[in-house]
C-alpha cells in the first residue's frame, strides 16, 4: 500500500506540475491568480501570445490571447486578453494600453497609467482602452519616404545635367568655345589699346590741370593783395549803417505827430461848424441856395440854347435884328443870377 500511495502522490504531483507549466507557458503565473484585462484594436500589429506587457519598461504581465472578433466598428476587430502578474500594479481609470515595439525585433503592450486616481481603479476582467502605435518600420518608412523622393529628384536633375554636358562637349560646342576664346583675346587687345589711350589722355590732362592750379593760385594771391581794400570797403559800409542807425528819427516822428494833431484840430473845427470849411459842411441853408442857384443857371443855359436872339443882336446888311424883349420879372431873374456869379 505504501508503494501505491507513493505512486498516486507522484502522479498527482506530476499532473499539477504539468498544469502549472502549461499555465506558465500561456503567460500566467506559475500558481495562477493573476488579474486579467482585455482591449480591442483595429488589428493585432503582429502581436503574439505570451508577448510581454510592460510598464515604464518593466515587464508586469503577459499576453494571453489574440482573437479576431468581427465587428462593424473598424476599431474593434481584434480582441487582446492580457494579465498583470505584479500584485503591486493597479490600473487607475483613464489608463490605456498600446500595442507597439518593445525593441527592434519584439512586439509587446505598453501600459500608460493615468495620473488621476480620484476615479478609482479597473477591476479584473474590465476593458482597457487600446491604441495601436506606429511600428518602427512604419516610422522609418514615413521618415525615409520624403528623403527618397528628394534623392530621386536629385538623381533626375543629375541625369539631365549629364545629358546637357554630353550635348555641350560635342564638336560644334568645341568650335564655338574656340571662337569665343579668340573673341576674348581680341577684346583683351582692345582693352590694352584703350588703356594706353587713357594713359596718354591722363598725361595731357595732367598738364592742363597744373595750369589751372597755377591760375587758381594767382587768383588767390590777387585776393590776398585786395584784402586791405575789401576791409576798407566793409568799414565804410559799417560806418554808413551806423550813421543810419544814429539818425535823428525822434524829431521826424515828433514833427509828423504835431502835423497829425493840427490836421485833427482842423477836422474837429470843420465837424463843429467853425471856420469856412465848417460853415460849408454844416450850413444847410447855404447848401440849399447853392442847389437853387445851380438849378437857375441850368434854366438860363437852357433858355439861351432855345432863344439865343434874346441875348445876341445880329446885323445883316446894315439892318439890326433885335432880340425878343424880356419882361420885367425875367430881367430881374437874369440880373439876380448874374449877381451870384463871381467876377
Amino acid at each position: 500500500m505504501a508503494k501505491e500511495v507513493k505512486a498516486g502522490f507522484i502522479g498527482l504531483l506530476a499532473i499539477g506540475l504539468f498544469v502549472a507549466g502549461v499555465n506558465f507557458l500561456k503567460g500566467n503565473s506559475f500558481f495562477g491568480g493573476d488579474e486579467q484585462y482585455y482591449a480591442y484594436f483595429p488589428n493585432s500589429g503582429q502581436l503574439a501570445v505570451a508577448s510581454n506587457v510592460t510598464l515604464n519598461g518593466v515587464v508586469v504581465g503577459k499576453v494571453l490571447a489574440v482573437d479576431y472578433t468581427p465587428s462593424e466598428n473598424p476599431a474593434r476587430q481584434v480582441k487582446v486578453t492580457f494579465n498583470i502578474q505584479n500584485k503591486d500594479v493597479k490600473l487607475p481609470k483613464g489608463s490605456s494600453i498600446e500595442i507597439g515595439s518593445l525593441d527592434l525585433f519584439n512586439k509587446g503592450m505598453l501600459i500608460k497609467v493615468s495620473s488621476d486616481l480620484s476615479k478609482g481603479y479597473y477591476k479584473s476582467g474590465s476593458e482597457i482602452p487600446g491604441f495601436l502605435a506606429e511600428d518602427m518600420l512604419a516610422q522609418v518608412k514615413s521618415y525615409a519616404d520624403p528623403i527618397v523622393q528628394k534623392v530621386q529628384g536629385i538623381m533626375t536633375s543629375v541625369d539631365k545635367m549629364v545629358v546637357s554636358l554630353s550635348a555641350f562637349w560635342d564638336t560644334t560646342a568645341t568650335s564655338e568655345i574656340e571662337g569665343s576664346i579668340k573673341e576674348v583675346k581680341i577684346a583683351i587687345n582692345r582693352f590694352g589699346n584703350v588703356a594706353e589711350e587713357i594713359d596718354n589722355l591722363v598725361a595731357e590732362e595732367k598738364v592742363k590741370f597744373g595750369r589751372i592750379m597755377g591760375n587758381v593760385e594767382s587768383i588767390t594771391a590777387n585776393l590776398k593783395k585786395s584784402n586791405d581794400q575789401v576791409t576798407a570797403i566793409m568799414g565804410n559800409a559799417r560806418k554808413i549803417t551806423d550813421d543810419l542807425l544814429t539818425s535823428d528819427y525822434k524829431n521826424v516822428i515828433s514833427n509828423a505827430s504835431s502835423t497829425l494833431k493840427s490836421l485833427n484840430a482842423v477836422l474837429d473845427d470843420a465837424k463843429n461848424g467853425k471856420g469856412t470849411l465848417g460853415k460849408l459842411l454844416g450850413d444847410e441853408q447855404l447848401y440849399n441856395e447853392l442847389n437853387k442857384t445851380n438849378a437857375e443857371l441850368q434854366n438860363l443855359v437852357n433858355d439861351i440854347q432855345l432863344h439865343p436872339e434874346r441875348y445876341i443882336h445880329i446885323s445883316v446888311f446894315g439892318a439890326k435884328t433885335k432880340g425878343v424883349p424880356l419882361t420885367g420879372s425875367e430881367e430881374k431873374k437874369l440880373r439876380k443870377i448874374l449877381d451870384t456869379i463871381p467876377n
